[in-house]
């Protein structure tokens, strides 16, 4: 895969571009790019195109059976207007990974992020300079067979959408309130949870709008089996400061390997703060909660990075942090991750890569 074969066709009339503050993933860009698969002929006919509807067959394998994968990572605009990616790699890195899950064919994950800068380079003038703002990328593979067969498909498309997007939290950095989910499961071990697929995300919708009802803003989700044991938080992994030490629930083959999870980590490791991934139930949380030991709590994800827990409500008991405050690490590391996303810290991992 070569991006000497990248076919190119640009749109004639450019939309507007879009203010600061657009809803998250609701304005695209002029351009998207598509990649054919074929079982025998592999990955083909990579181009850049209009953005533009889709037309597929009704008994298209996707719409069936939900043979699918996706990646989410961000494009941003540095204050001397360079555009960086952060860890690329590892996003397609992880595709392959949910492919593999899913039975969909590999992608050249080098080709693919150089099809990814081409693609960035001709909608440069769409990455937001507006602070907080950023430039939301999504590839995604889905089944296009048209065959009613509970096989694997034997084509597939792939895909990468651009979108800009605002800050997660507008008002600034804000502590949530979650709820721990006890009849809904997420995922299982040996299921599809360590891969990015659709139907992760709508099987929670059910548990989200309950835990919403009762006021809280996501549910903490535990593991499918004994429903004691923490996973993740929302569409996010989860973190606890515990007596100085930093804990994580350890990959367990039901927790997203999260590409930002995998930085926070190598930072804490980087300051010397004691860092474990481990298996650790909710009551233990809760009892070391009750001893006064839990110090913080936050999820991590590509969007919003760092989202601090003020409250965690496990049935009819409550744990708050920090009293809805932002903790001290939280906030530090959240300081550390954007300025290096955006280029106002030193990027000593080499984390960044610039789409020129």
């Amino acid at each position: 895969m070569k991006t000497k074969s990248l076919e190119i066709v640009k749109r004639q009339q450019l939309k507007e571009k879009p203010s600061a503050g657009v809803p998250f993933g609701t304005t695209f860009t002029d351009h998207m790019f598509i990649m054919e698969y074929e079982e025998g002929i592999g990955w083909h006919d990579a181009r850049i195109t209009p953005y533009s509807p889709l037309t597929l067959d009704p008994a298209a394998m996707i719409f069936h059976y939900g043979q699918t994968i996706f990646e989410g990572l961000k494009a941003y605009r540095t204050e001397d207007d360079r555009i960086l990616l952060f860890r690329p790699e590892k996003n397609f890195e992880r595709l392959n990974l949910s492919g593999e899950r899913l039975s969909i064919p590999p992608v050249d994950e080098e080709g693919v992020l150089e099809y990814l800068k081409t693609l960035i380079e001709l909608e440069k003038d769409w990455v937001p300079s507006t602070p907080g703002h950023s430039l939301y990328i999504r590839p995604f593979i889905i089944a296009t067979e048209p065959n009613l067969a509970v096989s694997p498909s034997k084509t597939y498309r792939m895909m990468i959408l651009l979108s800009p997007v605002g800050p997660y939290f507008p008002g600034g950095l804000k502590p949530v309130t979650i709820h721990v989910e006890q009849e809904f499961t997420r995922a299982v071990k040996g299921g599809t949870g360590m891969a990015k697929t659709a139907g992760n995300y709508s099987s929670g919708y059910q548990a989200q709008a309950g835990a919403k009802k009762t006021g809280n803003a996501d549910v903490l989700w535990l593991d499918g089996i004994e429903k004691r044991y923490i996973e993740e938080v929302g569409s996010m992994n989860i973190f606890f400061k515990i007596n100085g030490e930093v804990v994580t629930p350890a990959l367990s083959g039901s927790i997203l390997k999260g590409v930002t999870r995998m930085s926070i980590i190598e930072v804490l490791n980087c300051w010397g703060i004691p860092v474990t991934e481990r298996r650790i139930a909710i009551d233990e949380l809760h009892d070391l909660y009750e001893k006064g030991q839990v110090e913080e709590a936050f999820g991590t994800g590509t969007a919003a990075v760092i989202s601090p827990v003020g409250e965690l409500n496990w049935g009819d008991k409550k744990m708050v942090f920090n009293d809805h405050n932002i903790g001290e690490l939280s906030q530090k590391l959240y300081d550390t991750i954007t300025g290096i996303q955006t280029g106002r810290r030193p990027d000593d991992f080499n984390w960044t890569v610039e789409v020129k």
